[in-house]
Formats: C-alpha cells, sequence, structure tokens
C-alpha cells in the first residue's frame, strides 16, 4: 500500500529540489504507481514514467487512466526508451538501490538530458549497508557522497548531497547538473 499512496512527500522534495516548473520534461525512472509523475504533470511537466516491473505499468495506467498526458514505458535506469536530449530533468525516487549497473544508469540519465538539465536522487538514509530486506532498501550517507562522487566523473556538475529529516526518517538527495 506504501507503493500506491506513501510517495507525496518524496514526489514533493524531488519537485522543490528539481525547481520542476511547468515546461519541463521529466523521466521517472522506477515511477512505480505514478504518483510523482502525476504530481509533476499537475504542474505542467511532459512526463513519461519508466518502470522494468510490468505490474507496476499497469498500475499507474489503471489509476491515472482519465490522463493521457503521461506517458507509461518499459525500461530501465541503465536503459531509458527516450530520445537523446530531451529531458530537462530525470528523477529516481528510491530506486537507485535497485539499478543493476549505477554507471551505465548514470550514462543514460545523461544522454537523454538537456544541457543543463537537472538529475535528482532520493533515496531513505539507512544506518548499516549491509541490511537485509526492506531495512536495506536506501543508502548509507557514505554510498549518497559516493554516489555523489560518481556524477562527477559521469560528467555533472554542480553535485549537492544532503539530508532531509522528515516523519518517516531521513532521505538523502543527489542533485546535479548536466554539464554542457
Amino acid at each position: 500500500m506504501s507503493f500506491l499512496f506513501g510517495r507525496d512527500d518524496a514526489a514533493r522534495l524531488a519537485i522543490d529540489l528539481a525547481g520542476l516548473r511547468s515546461g519541463d520534461r521529466l523521466v521517472d525512472v522506477g515511477c512505480g504507481p505514478g504518483i510523482a509523475s502525476q504530481r509533476a504533470r499537475r504542474i505542467g511537466a511532459e512526463v513519461i514514467g519508466v518502470d522494468p516491473a510490468p505490474i507496476m505499468l499497469r498500475v499507474a495506467r489503471a489509476r491515472w487512466r482519465s490522463d493521457d498526458e503521461v506517458t507509461w514505458a518499459s525500461g530501465t535506469a541503465e536503459s531509458l526508451p527516450v530520445d537523446d536530449g530531451w529531458a530537462t530533468v530525470v528523477w529516481s525516487l528510491s530506486t537507485v538501490h535497485h539499478w543493476a549497473d549505477v554507471d551505465a544508469g548514470l550514462d543514460e540519465a545523461r544522454r537523454v538530458l538537456t544541457p543543463d538539465g537537472r538529475l535528482v536522487v532520493l533515496e531513505h538514509r539507512i544506518r548499516d549497508h549491509a541490511a537485509t530486506g526492506h531495512a536495506g532498501h536506501g543508502w548509507t550517507a557514505e554510498q549518497a557522497d559516493a554516489f555523489g562522487a560518481l556524477c562527477r566523473r559521469h560528467g555533472f556538475a554542480d553535485v549537492a548531497v544532503d539530508d532531509h529529516p522528515g516523519g518517516r526518517g531521513t532521505t538523502l538527495s543527489v542533485v546535479a547538473r548536466r554539464a554542457a
């Protein structure tokens, strides 16, 4: 149920960190049931929600069937079904820890972003990188810092790593800009 109703806080934070506004073109990597995609659409962004799980795409399509303005597409972070330079914003909300190949995922984000496009990544803060199950879904502070450094190596600039305390714990963010 948290997949269906529990992502509003992450969506609001991502919108704020991205400076998302009407006219932006967003790729929501790991869109799940589409909560964050829909919040972005309400602002006036053009949205492509990408997820590797057919069930998540079916849920998103069913839940938001009255809005045909969002494109729901099967894909992974490492192989985004998006044209080169299409997106002004790429975000991944609590999904980078699932990426099979982080280097390839960052290369894809850079490929689909316009010059100066924004990358926003959110993950729950965990205390132990060896945690298993749901307790391991997220990053330690050290993992967030390492991801920020990896962003720099993949051609991103103005990389900022931050933490955001909240009611359900701390969220770690990495925000970067695609260097021209």
